[in-house]
């Protein structure tokens, strides 16, 4: 079997709730989605952010909010304990917890895997380590991600005439990867040209915010307003190109992104809801955006961002950046912290 499809079958049986063995190390199960209702461990493996939410005695909290932490506690987790202990948006609902404490991390690489795999899938990263009964588990290898990540399997797989409202001048192209089922579009607005690099926009998918008009982001007026920026360029014989990736919620997920929403109504603010959930604040994959760049045979481009760190990120991957173009909106009241944790603490240029 290829590592593509190892990964492939491990994350479809996480979002099923069955186990997954990594590295021939380590039996999980998920904590949020896993199946059995005499299903109960010793152990369990949570992010480091969560371990210290949890105020574990013996647990310092890590640069990596992320990192998996092996913990254990005074009696076995059931599936039950285990969610209310995998989902921090529960912790007035279940205030008392533990005690628990921390245990030596030996399969460090597949922990990390399993961290990740938990991310692609959509769920929370908490499990359940080596269960009773355990079942049939989904064989991995922590070096599979590696290949299954590898952006040479994107192509383009459709094109077509596309009028918007921005512009009648458009064409969508859709891209495909025979690894991944998120299929990422391009919108290049005017005549694609080699002689003028183009106004380049990464939009990450953001339901909330581009389809249902949110105003807890700025992501449908800042896509809004990059069409026309682009289309305001074709009118002066420019271009540009939209690249609409389907990483919702900078990589988390939907389901996810909402539950750093619940958090924020607490009080947190983007980054700390994220981390809480022990999940990253940036998971965005930048180097399927440069991919998507050289399969539209696109150079040098003029990328609209508000975040240096998109365009070294951008670069790192292989695309030319030749210019930052700031794209700033006006804030509202719903908004307004989440634009300010972004300049404060994620280095926005607001």
């Amino acid at each position: 079997m290829t590592p593509e499809r190892r990964v492939a079958l491990a994350i479809d049986a996480l979002r099923h709730g069955w186990p997954i063995r990594l590295d021939d190390a380590l039996t999980l199960l998920p904590a949020e989605t896993g199946l059995g209702d005499d299903v109960a461990a010793g152990h369990m493996l949570i992010s480091c952010a969560r371990a210290v939410t949890l105020k574990l005695a013996n647990q310092r909290e890590a640069a990596v909010p992320e990192a998996p932490v092996l913990i254990r506690g005074a009696e076995s987790f059931d599936l039950a304990a285990a969610r209310a202990l995998a989902d921090p948006a529960l912790d007035l609902a279940t205030p008392l917890k533990g005690p628990f404490l921390a245990e030596p991390l030996v399969h460090g690489e597949a922990a990390v895997a399993a961290m990740t795999l938990a991310r692609l899938a959509g769920i929370l990263p908490a499990f359940l380590v080596d269960p009773e009964p355990a079942g049939e588990a989904q064989e991995a290898r922590s070096s599979d991600l590696a290949a299954w990540s590898d952006v040479s399997h994107l192509t383009i797989a459709s094109r077509a005439h596309l009028p918007v409202a921005a512009c009648e001048s458009a064409e969508i192209v859709a891209f495909r990867s025979a690894n991944d089922l998120r299929e990422h579009v391009a919108l290049v607005i005017g005549q694609q040209r080699s002689d003028r690099a183009p106004l380049v926009r990464l939009h990450s998918e953001c339901l909330t915010g581009d389809i249902l008009g949110s105003l807890k982001c700025d992501c449908g007026p800042q896509l809004d307003a990059a069409l026309r920026a682009m289309a305001d360029e074709a009118g002066q014989g420019g271009w540009g190109v939209l690249l609409y990736l389907r990483q919702e919620g900078r990589g988390i997920g939907l389901i996810n992104k909402l539950r750093a929403y619940q958090l924020q109504d607490q009080g947190f603010d983007t980054v700390d809801a994220n981390n809480r959930l022990g999940l990253p604040s940036e998971a965005r994959d930048f180097p399927v955006a440069a991919r998507m760049l050289a399969l539209l045979g696109v150079g040098p481009i003029r990328l609209m961002t508000n975040n240096p760190a998109k365009v070294e990120a951008l670069r790192g991957a292989g695309a030319q950046v030749t210019e930052r173009v700031p794209h700033q909106l006006p804030p509202n009241p719903h908004n307004a912290r989440y634009l300010e944790t972004k300049r404060d603490r994620t280095g926005h240029l607001l």
